[in-house]
């Protein structure tokens, strides 16, 4: 299996996902939201449905998207800078959102079943902008066409992915959860972390724009 993936594209890969995974996108800023108003256990059932969702993506652009790449440099060129400017647009709207984060804190304190809190997290997992960005804007660029298996290589790609997205979101939702008084405390706090994470994606969607595929 690790044959088929080279260890420096596995790195490469690896790399670039912790950075996309590490910035606040919407999966972090749902799981932050959750963890804030009801504690760690809902942030960590949110993120064990966010993984499952982003898994079913994976498999979908592994099926999908893996054959129509590895046929055309074109739609390849076309999805890759539709997913930049997606990134772009998102970081934008994320930064001009940065004040929503207080809102989810003080109206979402309701608690409610686990897994009522698995499925929301699934469809924000399913329907995460950042994650179908990064599997078919970038992902195809780690893929090596001369070992084919080209949808078995996406699949180990995308599992390498979603194990450093658990870590990462756990990550985060153990912090916020910690800190949940000291969020309250100061908004601004809140709207610190949606302005860096809407930067850093304007960011990311320009460097995905100008990375060409090395083929």
């Amino acid at each position: 299996m690790g044959a088929m993936v080279s260890s420096e594209r596995l790195l490469a890969f690896a790399a670039m996902s912790f950075l996309l995974i590490v910035i606040p996108g919407p999966s972090v800023l749902f799981v932050i939201g959750r963890a804030l108003a009801q504690g760690r256990r809902a942030a960590l059932t949110t993120v064990v449905g966010n993984t499952l969702g982003a898994y079913v993506l994976i498999v979908a652009v592994a099926l999908g998207v893996g054959s129509i790449v590895e046929r055309s440099v074109l739609v390849f060129t076309v999805l890759k800078l539709a997913g930049a400017a997606y990134l772009v647009y998102l970081g934008v709207k994320a930064w001009r959102q940065r004040g929503s984060l207080q809102a989810a804190f003080i109206a979402d304190q309701t608690t409610q079943g686990g897994l009522r809190t698995l499925l929301e997290g699934f469809a924000v997992g399913v329907a995460n902008p950042k994650t179908i960005v990064f599997f078919a804007a970038v992902l195809p660029q780690f893929v090596d066409r001369g070992q084919g298996h080209i949808v078995v290589q996406m699949l180990v790609l995308g599992l390498v992915f979603n194990i450093i997205a658990v870590a990462s979101d756990s990550l985060w939702g153990l912090i916020a959860a910690t800190g949940r008084d000291w969020f309250a405390r100061s908004p601004q706090r809140l709207s610190l972390v949606g302005g860096v994470g809407g930067l850093t994606m304007i960011g990311l969607g320009i460097t995905v724009a100008v990375t060409g595929r090395k083929d």
